[in-house]
């Protein structure tokens, strides 16, 4: 499967698609089933969210083929009743997308705010996507800056598929391209 359709299919950025060949060296990826989608993961929500303000679920997983860098990259959604405070750890670089974003040489989050939409009460809901290495931690490999700069975009390219699939207004207020000078 090409990195620009992943996910059962979800469709990220083409610039998505380069930064995961940069991560993992490898241009194919393996699907990670057919219930593993961004549509799946805001239908998710929008189910819990009509009973609680808080929760976590995968969104997908994403299977390099063997002998990549990285075998497999976990894409998951966090929400919250209110704004994530906070530092998300002294390893992540600040970015400049949503209310918080950080990127690493092995991962990357980026958190956004999502008024109406599917969302079920008036109160807005506070999203995370995180994206990371799956499996045992390794020493990354490449140049710091640009594993971080891939690391952000596809966690930016998720949180924008995942705002733009709950309806949040404005996408969640982030931007249409990612952000990746640090903050």
């Amino acid at each position: 499967m090409a990195a620009e359709r992943l996910c059962g299919g979800t469709a990220v950025s083409a610039r998505a698609g380069d930064a995961l060949e940069a991560i993992t060296g490898a241009a194919l990826f393996a699907a990670s089933g057919e219930k593993a989608t961004v549509e799946a993961a805001a239908r998710e929500l929008v189910r819990m969210g009509a009973s609680t303000a808080v929760g976590n679920g995968d969104i997908c997983r994403i299977q390099a083929p063997a002998g990549s860098r990285v075998g497999e990259i976990r894409v998951t959604w966090e929400m919250y009743a209110a704004a994530p405070g906070g530092a998300r750890g002294e390893r992540f670089t600040p970015l400049p997308m949503g209310e918080r974003a950080g990127a690493a040489t092995d991962g990357a989050f980026v958190a956004f705010a999502c008024a109406g939409g599917d969302l079920p009460g008036d109160a807005d809901r506070h999203l995370r996507v995180v994206v990371q290495k799956g499996g045992m931690p390794a020493v990354p490999q490449g140049d710091e800056r640009q594993l971080k700069d891939a690391w952000a975009t596809v966690a930016h390219s998720f949180a924008l598929a995942l705002a733009r699939d709950l309806g949040c207004a404005g996408d969640g207020e982030l931007p249409a391209e990612p952000s990746l000078s640090p903050a």
